[in-house]
C-alpha cells in the first residue's frame, strides 16, 4: 500500500482531470457553470473574459451538443499554474539548475538535503511505464460527440485547442523516440468528412515534421495519437521546447511526479491517464485545406493545405472532462506556458548559448516576432568597445537555437553596459538600446528566410525576413520625451504621439497597393530630411492609428512587430547601402501599417460579448 501511495495513483474511476477539479475547487480556484453553454463562440468568450479579469478556472457542466463536460482557464494565472504543478515544478527547476551548474547540487545537498534528494529521485519518473489496465478504462465515441469549440466568428470549424499530439519516429519506432507536441486539430468544417478526417496544423520547426519527413521518404503512413486531458503536467510537456530526439514523454513523467503510463491498442500508443484519445494516420502525400483559425498573434491564420488524420478511433474514459483554451491577441491563457517555460529553461541558456545571459520572447508582440536578449562582449576585454562584436556571434547562435530560429526581430544588448538590465523589463530595455544603437552600423538583415507560420507580415507562408539590432557602448543620444507644436509633417502624415522615450508613432495614409506604400514612405523620409525641427527621435513608427499604437506599451509592441516585415518595412532617414550593408544616418522608420496581404484582425461578435458579460455579472460571487 505504501508503494501505491508513493506513485500518487488515484482510485480506479477517478481521472487526473477529476482530481484536478477537486484540487481547484478546494483552493477556491474554480467557477462552476451548471446552465447549458454553447460551444459556438460563447464558451471561448467566457474563457477570454474570465482570463482578463484574472478569474478562476471555469467548469462547464453542460455543453450544448455534447455529453462531455469541459473546463478552461486551468493555467489562467501564475498562482494557479504553480498550484497544479508543485512540488514537481520545483524539482524540475532544480534538475535543470544542477545540469547548468553541477556545483549547485553539492551546495544544496549541504543546505537543504531533503528537497535536493527529492529532486534527484524525481528523475526516476522520466521512464515511461506500461499500464496493465489498458483499454478496460476506455470507451469509443465520435469526433462529433466532442465539445465543438468554435472560438472566433470566422474560424473554419471546431478545433481541439489543448491537444497532446504524439507521433513516433518511423525509422526507430517506440516510445523512446516519440514526439509530443501541441498542434491544433480541426475536427469539423471545410472539406473534412465528419467523424472520418481531422485537420492537423503543425507549424515550421516542429518535432512531428521530422517524423512526417521520414514517413514520406519511406512511403508509409504516419501513425498519430492525440491525447486530450490527463495531468496538467502532460499539457505543459506538449509545449516544452526539448532538444530534437528527446521525447517529451520523459519530461511529462518528471513534471507530473509519476511515470508516464501507456499501452498500445491497434498498434497506436495510448496515454493511460488521458481523458480522450484520438487515433489516426497521416498519408504522407495528401493534404486538405485547414483553417481559418483565430490565432495567438491576434489575427486569423488563413486557410491553407495541411496534413490531416484519417481517423481510426475516438476514445474516452469514464468521467472524462474536456479541457480547452481560447487564443487571440496576447496576453491570453497560453501566456502562462511561456512564463513556465522561461522559469524552467532560463538557467540552461548560458550553457547552451555561451555568453548569452538571458532571452525573452515578448508575448505582447506575439512571441516569435520579437526576441530581447542580453549578451556579453568578451573578445577584447582590454578595450572599451563602442561597436558590437561578440554580440553578433551570440545573435547568430540564438537564431539557430530551437524555436528562437523563428524570431523576426532580435534585439540584443551587452551586459557590461548595465549589469542590472533585465530582458523582461521591456520599457527599460528599449530605452537602453535606443540610447546606444547606431543605425548606420547596428542593423543586420536576413532578407529571404523562414519566419513563423502564423505571421503574415512576410511575403508568403513561412517566408519573410529577420533583423538583428545589436547595441553596446556608451549612450550616444538623449531620448526625447516631448514634441514641438509643429513638426512640419507631410500632409498625409499626422497626429504624432510619443509611445516610449525616443519613439514617435505617426498616423500614415491607408495602404492600397505595394507601389503606394513605397511611395508614401519615400515621400515621408525625403520630407523629414529637409524639414524636421528640433531634437530627433530614435525611432519613428508609421501606423494606421497613432493614438491606439502609442496609448500603451502593449499596443506599441503588438502593432509594430506583428505588422512589419524587416526587409520591406524598415526604412530610415538619410538611408544608404555600402558593400551590401544597409543603414541610415537619421532615425529608423518602421512601416507598421496594415498591408493588403495581412491576415484579418480578430474581432468578436458584439452580441456574444454582451451576453457573456451579463451572464458572468449575474453569477453571484464572481
Amino acid at each position: 500500500m505504501h508503494f501505491i501511495n508513493s506513485l500518487h495513483l488515484q482510485p480506479m474511476l477517478t481521472t487526473p482531470m477529476q482530481a484536478l477539479i477537486h484540487q481547484l475547487e478546494k483552493a477556491g480556484e474554480l467557477l462552476r457553470i451548471s446552465d447549458e453553454v454553447d460551444p459556438y463562440l460563447e464558451m471561448s468568450e467566457i474563457q477570454r473574459q474570465v482570463f482578463q479579469a484574472e478569474g478562476p478556472a471555469v467548469f462547464f457542466e453542460r455543453v450544448k451538443g455534447s455529453p462531455f463536460p469541459a473546463i478552461c482557464n486551468i493555467f489562467g494565472t501564475k498562482k494557479r499554474a504553480h498550484l497544479l504543478l508543485e512540488p514537481h515544478l520545483s524539482h524540475v527547476k532544480k534538475l535543470v539548475r544542477y545540469k547548468a551548474n553541477p556545483g549547485h547540487l553539492l551546495k544544496d545537498l549541504g543546505r537543504e538535503p531533503l528537497t535536493s534528494m527529492a529532486a534527484l529521485f524525481s528523475a526516476l519518473h522520466a521512464i515511461p511505464v506500461p499500464c496493465i489496465a489498458g483499454m478496460r478504462r476506455f470507451k469509443k465515441t465520435t469526433l462529433s460527440a466532442l465539445p465543438q469549440i468554435h472560438s472566433w466568428p470566422d474560424d473554419g470549424g471546431a478545433f481541439v485547442l489543448l491537444p497532446q499530439v504524439c507521433s513516433e519516429d518511423p525509422e526507430k519506432p517506440g516510445i523512446w523516440h516519440s514526439n509530443l507536441g501541441m498542434y491544433r486539430v480541426q475536427i469539423s468544417g471545410n472539406d473534412y468528412h465528419l467523424n472520418e478526417q481531422a485537420g492537423l496544423h503543425y507549424q515550421i520547426h516542429r518535432g512531428i515534421g521530422v517524423h512526417h519527413s521520414k514517413a514520406i521518404s519511406r512511403g508509409q503512413k504516419l501513425r498519430v495519437s492525440v491525447f486530450v486531458g490527463g495531468p496538467a503536467a502532460h499539457t505543459l510537456a506538449a509545449v516544452m521546447p526539448l532538444p530534437e530526439g528527446l521525447s517529451e514523454l520523459l519530461f511529462a513523467g518528471v513534471m507530473a511526479g509519476r511515470n508516464f503510463r501507456y499501452f498500445r491498442h491497434n498498434n497506436y500508443l495510448f496515454s493511460a491517464d488521458a481523458d480522450f484519445v484520438i487515433t489516426g494516420t497521416i498519408d504522407p502525400e495528401k493534404t486538405l485545406p485547414e483553417g481559418p483559425f483565430g490565432d495567438h498573434l491576434g489575427y486569423y491564420s488563413l486557410k491553407h493545405d495541411f496534413p490531416y488524420l484519417d481517423v481510426d478511433g475516438v476514445y474516452y474514459r469514464e468521467g472524462a472532462i474536456w479541457p480547452f483554451t481560447a487564443v487571440g491577441r496576447p496576453p491570453q491563457e497560453d501566456t502562462s506556458f511561456g512564463q513556465l517555460i522561461h522559469e524552467i529553461t532560463s538557467p540552461i541558456v548560458p550553457i547552451e548559448l555561451p555568453g548569452v545571459k538571458a532571452i525573452h520572447a515578448v508575448d505582447e508582440a506575439g512571441v516569435h516576432p520579437l526576441l530581447l536578449a542580453i549578451g556579453s562582449e568578451r573578445y577584447t576585454p582590454y578595450q572599451k568597445l563602442e561597436a558590437p562584436q561578440e554580440l553578433l556571434t551570440q545573435a547568430n547562435a540564438i537564431l539557430g537555437f530551437g524555436q528562437c530560429s523563428l524570431a523576426k526581430y532580435l534585439l540584443i544588448c551587452a551586459d557590461q553596459d548595465n549589469p542590472t538590465l533585465a530582458v523582461d523589463n521591456i520599457h527599460d530595455f528599449f530605452c537602453h538600446l535606443l540610447s546606444r544603437v547606431n543605425w548606420s552600423r547596428d542593423l543586420h538583415f536576413q532578407t529571404s528566410t523562414t519566419i513563423d507560420t502564423l505571421d503574415y507580415s512576410g511575403c508568403g507562408v513561412n517566408s519573410g525576413s529577420k533583423v538583428v539590432i545589436a547595441a553596446c557602448g556608451t549612450e550616444r543620444r538623449r531620448l526625447l520625451t516631448s514634441l514641438t507644436d509643429d513638426l512640419g509633417l507631410p500632409q498625409e502624415f499626422s497626429n504624432p504621439k510619443i509611445a516610449l522615450p525616443g519613439v514617435i508613432c505617426l498616423t500614415g495614409p491607408k495602404i492600397t497597393s505595394s507601389e503606394q506604400r513605397i511611395t508614401s514612405v519615400k515621400d515621408f523620409t525625403s520630407h523629414y530630411s529637409a524639414a524636421w525641427p528640433g531634437e530627433e527621435p530614435a525611432l519613428i513608427v508609421i501606423c494606421d492609428d497613432s493614438n491606439f499604437c502609442a496609448s500603451s506599451l502593449k499596443n506599441f509592441l503588438w502593432i509594430t512587430f506583428t505588422r512589419s516585415n524587416p526587409a520591406s518595412d524598415i526604412h530610415g532617414i538619410k538611408e544608404f547601402t555600402t558593400n551590401k550593408h544597409w543603414g541610415c544616418h537619421g532615425p529608423l522608420v518602421i512601416d507598421a501599417r496594415r498591408k493588403p496581404h495581412h491576415a484579418p484582425e480578430l474581432i468578436q461578435n458584439p452580441e456574444v460579448e454582451r451576453s457573456v458579460k451579463k451572464r458572468l455579472d449575474d453569477i453571484r460571487g464572481y
